[in-house]
């Protein structure tokens, strides 16, 4: 298995356990400072894995449409990839059609993901 195909296979793994809701299975994928940067600003990995274990925010689906784009930038690689997906957000169901980057370094428990950025897909 190729280094691009390691984090692949990682970022569709983090992918399965966000459409469990499992908080602390979803936290194993992320680094411990892991910020997801979308049209609100900057949110720390605390609050995101709070709204998960709370029921606050649901993930039912998440599909990867088209193909994705690996870089290697040093250390680091990243991931980008068109995302559909679904869910709700205190109570209320939402779909989603985004953008997203992840840049994942690898530690000593394996690849993890440091930064998450969402961008909405333009119609």
């Amino acid at each position: 298995m190729t280094l691009d195909d390691e984090v692949r296979a990682v970022s569709a793994a983090w992918d399965q356990a966000l459409i469990g809701n499992d908080a602390p299975l979803v936290a194993d994928f992320m680094t411990d400072d892991w910020v997801y940067v979308g049209p609100g600003g900057a949110t720390p990995k605390a609050d995101v894995i709070g709204w998960i274990a709370s029921g606050r925010l649901i993930h039912h689906s998440m599909v990867v449409i088209g193909a994705d784009r690996v870089v290697r930038a040093g250390d680091a690689v990243l991931v980008t990839a068109r995302k559909a997906s679904s869910g709700s957000w205190d109570g209320v169901a939402y779909t989603a059609d985004e953008w997203i980057t992840e840049v994942y370094v690898r530690t000593d428990a394996g690849w993890r993901c440091a930064l998450s950025q969402k961008t909405g897909v333009s119609q």
